[in-house]
């Protein structure tokens, strides 16, 4: 009888204060839904042309290096790892954003920073513009990168760098993408 009493008291405060609804005992709350999967939408997979274990030839046919290009963060960024020939490297982050329907890709290397921002073109290439910063003098000029994939499954990347002094796009790198074969 105590216990009922006590569980009265506690029922008329919490009435009085407009707490306390009585629910019918069929009633069950919603369960919560879960919000989709982050990265899945279609936009996210744009570039997806690009991811593989590449080996880089210029278009005379040498060598330029290997790039291992890959998604993480539950395939939110794409990232990639370059090596030229010589030994030099970079890395670069490359992500998609909802809000402003773009691209970006952020390179970094020992001796440059590229910064730009772009979206797919009618034709089904990558195109992204913006700034290229070379860290040993400090100076920065407009720069293009465009990757196209080709019939054959390789991906042409072209990179232009914009020079001021003649007013002209001059071609920086052009380079043939093709798939390593993977050993076992």
């Amino acid at each position: 009888m105590a216990l009922y009493r006590t569980f009265a008291g506690i029922a008329a405060c919490l009435m009085m204060a407009g707490q306390f609804v009585i629910a019918p005992a069929h009633a069950q709350s919603p369960a919560p839904s879960s919000p989709p999967p982050p990265c899945q939408s279609e936009a996210f997979n744009q570039f997806d042309f690009w991811l593989g274990t590449w080996e880089v030839e210029t278009v005379t046919g040498q060598t330029a290096g290997e790039n291992v290009i890959q998604k993480v963060e539950g395939d939110c960024l794409i990232k990639e790892s370059w090596t030229n020939t010589a030994g030099g490297t970079g890395q670069s982050m490359n992500f998609y954003n909802p809000v402003t329907d773009e691209w970006r890709q952020v390179w970094v290397s020992a001796g440059s920073i590229i910064d730009y921002t772009g979206g797919l073109t009618e034709s089904g290439s990558m195109k992204l513009e913006g700034t290229i910063t070379y860290t040993g003098n400090a100076t920065s000029f407009p720069f293009t990168g465009e990757w196209t994939p080709n019939d054959d499954g390789t991906v042409t990347q072209h990179f232009e760098q914009y020079d001021p002094e003649t007013e002209e796009w001059k071609a920086w790198f052009t380079g043939i993408y093709k798939k390593k074969s993977v050993k076992l």
